[in-house]
């Protein structure tokens, strides 16, 4: 599959950011943020092909882009939550607008419309979600009717409405899912289009950068040949194709911003003296609002790598993937945003400061492209079929490989994810017995569970062996943010697990025995000593 050489990729990255120095300084992002404004000219200049034509990153070669893959995605995209979430999501919504063709459009299609978005610099927009339905696209109402001529279908009329569409007032295009006769299907239509109406831009509790309308449609015509695909009936089917991709956007913007405002409390607690030294130098300060908050997004940028690398190698049907790679990262930065304000205290609270500003932006990563609550459902559900298939083996196989994994590389935090691969395993063997699952909530914490579970096995599969080029840390450093974020999700799936099992009425008496929480605990030992290695790595990789 195609992606970027590293050299061009740093190229791309370098230039962006020299642009976010010259022309997005923190003064102008926070006016944007206080006059709730869209600026288009920002997004008209980094779509320029003559300055940075970033929107090409999104685009195949064959059609005049520049072919980037899932790993070019995630970087480019993590880099523009660092600057502004609000204008990351104004690229976002390009690159999703664009997606149904790329997925489900005729070679015709893909090769006239993605050509006039990489020439044109035309700005997109996917419009999909609808008042009443929300992440349920099963649910919309808005249809597509078809008009015949002579006997053949030339175009169709559509009529309907679309809420909260990222790009909706100032896209040039929009690709609309609607309800055709032989099922969901996708139409491209422009903005001039007659009968096509936008609403006014939301007032948000953040990305106030970004544009987000409803849009209307009354007896929109459409030509056939703008039906994606030829071909009725395809829409969630191209909808589902591409999750594992934008998820993994939306992943990275978790990332991305959780680590903006990660690494502004590590400026400021450099600077602020209290009883005679900075923060940096205190433990009840640094151990509880800035290594946990490094163990969880290092954890989630490790998995994230692993889905984008799955994904240039040509994997599909990635969505449970994709999901616990949204989850995992939007989750964690939402959390390090929140202790970055504690972190800041009173300045903190202010708009002054600008993790202020991040938390309010971040917050936005948990909702759009399915709620962290729809992220659970799909990552229990998913999990759930490989362990009944398995008959219980699935977690089990997997915390022997970790157990191996421990064995060759002791460093790297494998016995603690194994301890949280057999303790979910046990849960799961308990819910099945006892048919716990019933309970919708049970089945929703699961997946809560699954992710923590597998983010701990693949952060300590990966640390040493494939160190990500992301981050200024160091293996040694890496690993001990593994053996921190390994222990926590091993007390998390056992003390958690317990929690809801019990809750949901499981019969066996002796299932905390069989969690083993006993060695669980015991795993906890040279914890501090662990957060003591990385609060110094973090501290030294971002002295001021």
């Amino acid at each position: 599959m195609a992606f970027l050489d590293s050299e061009t990729r740093d190229m791309i990255l370098d230039t962006l950011k020299q642009y976010a120095e010259d022309r997005l300084p923190l003064e102008y992002l926070l006016e944007l943020d206080h006059n709730d404004e869209f600026p288009t000219d920002v997004l008209r200049e980094l779509y320029d092909p003559e300055r940075l034509g970033l929107h090409l990153v999104f685009i195949p070669e064959e059609y005049d882009g520049l072919g980037g893959g899932a790993y070019d995605i995630y970087r480019v995209s993590e880099l523009m939550a660092t600057i502004d979430l609000g204008i990351a999501t104004g690229v976002l919504a390009t690159f999703l607008g664009s997606d149904p063709i790329t997925v489900g459009g005729t070679p015709e299609q893909k090769a006239y419309w993605m050509s006039r978005v990489a020439n044109e610099a035309l700005l997109l927009a996917y419009g999909a979600t609808e008042p009443g339905a929300g992440s349920d696209l099963a649910a919309m109402t808005t249809k597509a009717v078809p008009v015949q001529e002579n006997g053949h279908i030339s175009g169709y009329k559509i009529n309907g409405r679309k809420q909260w569409i990222s790009n909706g007032g100032v896209a040039d295009l929009y690709t609309i899912l609607a309800l055709a006769p032989g099922g969901p299907t996708w139409f491209i239509v422009d903005r001039d289009t007659p009968g096509y109406t936008h609403g006014k831009p939301e007032d948000k509790h953040g990305i106030r950068a970004s544009n987000t309308a409803a849009l209307f449609l009354e007896d929109v015509y459409v030509p056939a040949d703008r039906m994606v695909g030829d071909c009725e009936g395809q829409g969630l089917a191209q909808a589902q194709a591409v999750f594992g991709y934008t998820r993994l956007m939306v992943g990275a913007f978790g990332l991305g911003a959780g680590w903006e405002a990660l690494r502004r409390t590590l400026r400021y607690a450099q600077e602020r003296i209290q009883a005679g030294e900075p923060l940096s130098e205190k433990q009840g300060y640094t151990h509880k609002l800035i290594v946990p908050n490094a163990a969880r997004l290092e954890a989630s940028r490790t998995y994230i790598e692993w889905v984008a690398e799955r994904l240039d190698n040509g994997e599909d049907d990635l969505a449970t993937e994709g999901a616990v790679a949204k989850y995992l990262a939007t989750e964690a930065g939402n959390k390090a945003a929140e202790d970055a304000i504690q972190g800041h205290g009173g300045y903190g609270y202010t708009k002054e400061y600008a993790v202020e500003k991040i938390k309010r932006d971040v917050r936005i990563t948990t909702i759009y492209e399915g709620t962290s609550e729809i992220m659970e459902w799909t990552i229990a559900r998913d999990r759930w079929q490989c362990h009944l298939k398995t008959r219980g083996q699935y977690y089990r196989d997997w915390a022997a490989r970790m157990d191996d994994l421990h064995r060759s590389e002791p460093q790297s935090g494998g016995q603690y994810a194994a301890l949280a691969l057999r303790a979910l395993a046990v849960i799961l063997d308990r819910c099945r017995a006892d048919r716990l699952t019933r309970n919708q909530h049970v089945l929703f914490r699961l997946g809560e569970l699954v992710a923590y579970a597998e983010g701990a096995a693949m952060f300590a599969e990966r640390v040493q062996g494939k160190p990500t080029e992301a981050i200024p840390l160091d293996i040694p450093a890496r690993q001990a943010l593994s053996r921190i974020f390994g222990r926590e999700a091993a007390l998390k799936v056992a003390c958690d697990g317990l929690r809801w099992a019990i809750g949901a009425g499981q019969t066996d008496p002796n299932l905390a025995q069989s969690l083993d929480l006993p060695a669980i605990y015991a795993a906890q030992d040279g914890l501090i000593a662990d957060m003591d290695q990385a609060n110094a790595a973090l501290f030294k990789a971002y002295a001021i």
